[in-house]
């Protein structure tokens, strides 16, 4: 790449890293640690590319500003994870929606595919829930009692059980992100296709609202974790098909350290499923309304902490460095 373009393909990074390392005091030293590793990660492309040339002197200059700033001023926060889930993770997920969009996407049509098999292959449901459950679940509904299955378990136990077996498929989602993004992608194929045939089961039964309304108080933050896992293991996988200027090692360590912050945000949300899974799923007597609030402001827990509410603080970041 010739000097000129690569100088106008990085100045909008270069000049927002500067406005930056001019505001000291509103600073977050977390993000100013991620901007100096992309600035000294283009100096040293440029020291390789264009050696002794004016964009190294800027640039050279530039991180060294930065180092000062981030050695001289940087402590770390007594609110750390406070700080976390209120400021870090939101601004750094902004930049991953992409790979959240695709995730439910993926996600979304399995389990139409998921739904459509078990329309039409009469066995399609035994193959991917087992005989056991199955069996189980039909003998439910003949005792009037088809979300028996949820009551069955003591509520420690259950939540315990639910919310154990939750992480480790979402660490499995971002695991096998590692396999270039497809395996996350398999997973969400997996766990679309199993949702789909499912609910599909209990529609061909009559009884599609009342297994909804049910499984959806704790599967509404259930479904929407496992999927935002399954972004964690695409930005690990992106992180290895498109390193940009980085090295593709270097491209691949952030795509970790980035898809682990993704993760963590989802444990809280694991808890709260996993708990009224244990303590709440299980009544079904409870009256519609109640039901709907549940999954409603569930579902807007998810909608406003991984999509909107990034949004809101790009959009303050972004008017903030704007030059009036």
């Amino acid at each position: 790449m010739r000097e000129a373009a690569f100088a106008k393909q990085n100045k909008n990074k270069w000049l927002q890293f500067e406005n930056i390392l001019s505001n000291k005091t509103t600073v977050n030293p977390n993000e100013l640690s991620d901007l100096y590793i992309e600035i000294t990660d283009h100096l040293s492309y440029a020291k390789t590319f264009y050696p002794n040339s004016n964009t190294e002197r800027y640039l050279n200059q530039l991180a060294s500003k930065a180092h000062l700033t981030i050695y001289t001023t940087k402590k770390e926060s007594k609110n750390r994870l406070i700080s976390f889930f209120k400021t870090e993770f939101p601004t750094q997920f902004y930049h991953h929606q992409r790979e959240l969009l695709i995730a439910f996407l993926v996600f979304a049509l399995f389990g139409s595919v998921g739904a459509y098999s078990a329309a039409h292959e009469g066995d399609f449901v035994r193959a991917i829930m087992g005989d056991g459950y199955v069996n189980m679940t039909l003998e439910n509904i003949e005792n009037n009692d088809p979300m028996a299955v949820y009551k069955k378990t003591g509520e420690v136990n259950m939540f315990l059980g639910i919310t154990i077996n939750n992480i480790k498929v979402a660490l499995m989602a971002f695991v096998y992100g590692i396999l270039f993004g497809v395996g996350s992608l398999f997973v969400m194929m997996q766990n679309g296709i199993m949702l789909g045939s499912f609910q599909y089961f209990f529609y061909e039964k009559g009884l599609l609202w009342e297994s909804a309304r049910t499984i959806w108080i704790h599967g509404t933050f259930e479904i929407s974790v496992i999927i935002i896992a399954g972004c964690a293991g695409l930005v690990v996988g992106n992180g290895i098909l498109f390193p940009g200027t980085y090295t593709r090692l270097e491209s691949f360590k952030r795509g970790i350290v980035n898809g682990l912050k993704i993760l963590l945000s989802t444990i809280p949300f694991f808890v709260v499923a996993g708990f009224l899974e244990g303590f709440v799923t299980r009544h079904t007597e409870m009256p519609d309304w109640l039901a709907i609030f549940i999954i409603g402001s569930s579902l807007f827990c998810i909608v406003f902490y991984y999509i909107l509410y990034p949004i809101q603080l790009h959009r303050k970041s972004t008017k903030t460095l704007t030059p009036n």
